[in-house]
């Protein structure tokens, strides 16, 4: 009886060999290829890469980790290591921007203050320091997709103009106050800038020089003066 080829499924017609892929899915490739591959079109997340608890780096865990501690017997008093893992669950949560529900691991606190603040799109559109601290790469992908959206430009238009400041961006600006800045000329003055941060700096440096020559000149004759009295 002949047997057929390893390479050959017995659902295939005869002669016909299957096609293999060896290209490697995105599930299957380690975290820092696939951190690559989702951050590579997005600003850099200020804070970088979570290295000791790389998972966070997939969701919404609030800068949580993995706690260590010990058990203690309440009659023995003996103590036995163990840890506490974060509270992790895999929700569907709504987008107002996107328009759609989005898959995302998210911990028990950061979804109590998700309800809190009023929404997914609010809780990522947070400006404050400690909030982009705790969106992590995950969290900092999806504030990007959300920034993206035409709802959200529209938001950010209408605050700039209830806070006074022109509707475009740079070059509009300096339209309206009478003329272009080319990137020559922008250079040129970053370049100034520099420059007189340099001077600023020498000053400093040198008054501090002084400051301590004076002193030493004064130490001197102060002891000048106490050998002329003795």
């Amino acid at each position: 009886m002949a047997c057929r080829p390893s390479s050959v499924s017995p659902f295939t017609a005869p002669g016909v060999r299957r096609t293999f892929h060896t290209t490697t899915p995105l599930s299957a490739r380690p975290a820092a290829s696939q951190l690559a591959h989702q951050h590579a079109t997005i600003p850099p997340y200020p804070h970088g890469i979570s290295h000791w608890y790389k998972q966070s780096n997939f969701g919404l865990y609030g800068a949580s980790r993995p706690q260590s501690g010990n058990t203690v017997s309440s009659r023995t008093e003996t103590k036995n290591r163990r840890k506490w893992f974060p509270n992790i669950h895999s929700q569907r949560l709504w987008s107002d921007a996107l328009d759609r529900f989005v898959r995302v691991k998210v911990q028990a606190r950061v979804m109590r203050t998700i309800d809190k603040v009023g929404g997914l799109d609010e809780y990522l559109l947070g400006e404050k320091a400690g909030r982009v601290r705790e969106l992590g790469m995950g969290g900092w992908a999806l504030r990007w997709r959300l920034m993206r959206t035409e709802k959200v430009k529209e938001r950010f238009r209408l605050q700039r103009v209830a806070m006074g400041l022109p509707e475009g961006g740079y070059e509009e600006a300096m339209e309206a106050e009478g003329g272009v800045v080319s990137e020559g000329e922008a250079v040129d003055r970053e370049r100034a800038i520099d420059r007189i941060l340099d001077k600023e700096t020498k000053r400093e440096d040198a008054g501090v020089e002084l400051v301590n020559l004076e002193a030493a000149q004064i130490g001197e004759l102060i002891k000048e003066s106490s050998r002329a009295t003795i």
